[in-house]
């Protein structure tokens, strides 16, 4: 038996996979690998110092993933690697890394941002309910049907 996706799962699995490319086209364009350019992200986001396992949480990337792109940012000079409690890996970005993140990560969440700030708030409100409904769903039925 062979099943199709109906039009709104090829539409929405279209979409996902046009913004997947715009964020691999950003990453391209500052000369880093898609898990680099998360990685700084995140450090951006969450705040120098943040810590490795949450950059693999929020992600759903691989440790071994996210270590070779660290390794080959602190090779380049990026970034500082530093241990915390227990295994706790904190990420500190170096000058060079700063002056990287804000030429090409911190213009990113401003645009991001201003997205946002284009929709009304119930607009904004829309997406991301329906966005974590569609998540929890999936995540529910997958569980439930084939884990």
């Amino acid at each position: 038996m062979q099943f199709k996706p109906g039009r709104e799962l090829q539409e929405f699995n279209c979409l996902q996979k046009e913004m997947d490319s715009i964020y691999h086209k950003l990453a391209l364009h500052a000369g880093l690998s898609d898990s680099a350019f998360h990685i700084l992200y995140c450090i951006v986001a969450f705040g120098d110092g943040c810590l490795q396992k949450d950059i693999c949480e929020m992600y759903n990337i691989s440790k071994q993933t996210i270590n070779s792109s660290i390794k080959n940012m602190e090779s380049k000079g990026i970034l500082t690697l530093a241990r915390g409690k227990g295994r706790d890996m904190h990420l500190h970005l170096t000058a060079e890394g700063r002056q990287f993140t804000e030429q090409y990560i911190t213009p990113v969440i401003d645009v991001e941002n201003s997205i946002f700030s284009e929709m009304t708030a119930e607009e904004s409100q829309t997406l991301l309910r329906l966005t974590k409904k569609y998540k929890d769903l999936f995540d529910r039925n997958i569980k439930e049907r084939l884990l």
